[in-house]
């Protein structure tokens, strides 16, 4: 396809992405996992909740469970509501966390833990810290407390009050993280129906790289692209194959691409998609429908998209740092969009410790350190080239299009890494 003279915005690539992905969802299906098997995968149908979280009213404090009613009003009688003044009340049993108390009757207050059932009869708690003494008597003691009055629900948890029975407790498509798998225990459960993770072919191509490990020869650069893309799939709960590193014969690229998996549901690869004269990606795309085209943004630019014999395909530039923020700013955030995993980054907003200029109408990225004290500290220059810098950075500042110089100390966009 014809490359537009006119950028596309940051914001129209990632719709497109989006868009590419939309239908594979259903199309993947689910599975069944063990809670801790299904961290960082998403939720493939709603969970109800089966039954009451906390399941009983219990406790919320160390104290005295006790009857509202049990407390003098002003007329000096018990009864007719929460009262007002003071009582003496005969301390009975305990109750631990974990039994089944007996029903406390009128004029008796019951020594309750915290997370403990309230007994029957009982409807609020006095914390230790109000009662005298401020300290539970020994067992057996024949006892009496002096509290002060209490409304009714006083440090009571109601049963349900976190969750009822029946209601909503995770909605399809939630990212499972450990709150998320808690709550899930919580409840009882011990499986969940989640999201099958996509099938990535991950293709680094160029004559001029070789494989880790291996001799350089003059003019030779190693991989980093399909080591760092790999993982960064992976960590965003990808299942990734790997091919070999296609050289600059379109030939070469079309047999690795054909001769792929049958389960693949996306193709990725790296060079080979700018405007030179070797830019294997391009030709061997000829007679596919994808697009070549320019991002108005920095690093990361050029981009490919579209179909590959049926199969969704993005292409991503060669330069290490720019296939990593296009993973970032296009791929990973429409898999949280669409599949509802990964989680989105975290992105707060942080002030810069120096000054930085931006090219005029284009996104930039810039790899950087989010500090103790809030602010963020740019780590190398805007070289698309520079992995040390990346591999020092914990996170991507972002400069938007319509800004070309920023002052230290001004506010940013900040996604961690």
């Amino acid at each position: 396809m014809p490359e537009s003279a006119v950028p596309r915005s940051v914001a129209e690539h990632a719709d497109a992405v989006r868009g590419l992905l939309a239908g594979l969802p259903a199309a993947k299906g689910s599975e069944r996992l063990p809670l801790l098997d299904a961290l960082g995968r998403a939720l493939a149908a709603d969970v109800l909740a089966p039954g009451h979280l906390p399941p009983f009213a219990n406790s919320q404090m160390d104290g005295y469970a006790v009857r509202s009613l049990d407390f003098p009003h002003d007329g000096g009688t018990p009864g007719g509501g929460a009262g007002t003044g003071r009582a003496r009340l005969k301390v009975v049993a305990p109750i631990p966390a974990g039994v089944a108390p007996q029903e406390l009757t009128p004029g008796s207050a019951a020594p309750i833990m915290t997370g403990a059932m309230m007994p029957a009869g009982a409807d609020a708690v006095v914390p230790i810290e109000q009662a005298v003494p401020d300290s539970f008597p020994a067992p057996g003691a024949d006892a009496v407390v002096d509290l002060p009055p209490t409304a009714a629900r006083s440090f009571v948890r109601a049963a349900g009050s976190d969750i009822a029975a029946g209601t909503l407790a995770l909605p399809a498509g939630s990212s499972l993280g450990p709150g998320q798998l808690g709550l899930l225990a919580a409840l009882g459960l011990t499986e969940v129906e989640v999201r099958r993770p996509l099938h990535v072919l991950l293709v680094t191509t160029g004559d001029e790289v070789v494989e880790p490990g291996q001799a350089l020869p003059p003019g030779k650069i190693h991989d980093a692209n399909g080591t760092l893309l790999e993982a960064a799939m992976r960590q965003a709960g990808l299942t990734v194959s790997r091919s070999a590193i296609s050289s600059d014969d379109p030939a070469v690229l079309l047999r690795l691409l054909r001769g792929r998996d049958t389960g693949t549901d996306l193709i990725v690869t790296t060079g080979g998609v700018s405007k030179g004269a070797y830019e294997v990606v391009r030709q061997a795309m000829a007679e596919q429908p994808v697009e070549f085209l320019s991002v108005a943004m920095q690093p990361g630019g050029p981009q490919g998209i579209g179909t590959f014999d049926g199969v969704p395909f993005l292409g991503f530039p060669g330069n290490p740092v720019s296939c990593l923020v296009s993973f970032e700013m296009f791929l990973r955030p429409a898999l949280s969009a669409v599949f509802g995993a990964p989680a989105p980054r975290p992105a707060p907003r942080a002030r810069l410790t120096e000054r930085l200029s931006s090219p005029a109408g284009k996104h930039q990225l810039r790899r950087a350190s989010l500090l103790p004290d809030g602010t963020v500290r740019l780590e190398g220059g805007p070289g698309s080239h520079l992995v040390h810098a990346l591999a020092k950075a914990n996170a991507l500042v972002h400069v938007p299009a319509d800004v070309t110089e920023l002052e230290a100390g001004a506010e940013v966009e900040v996604w961690m890494l």
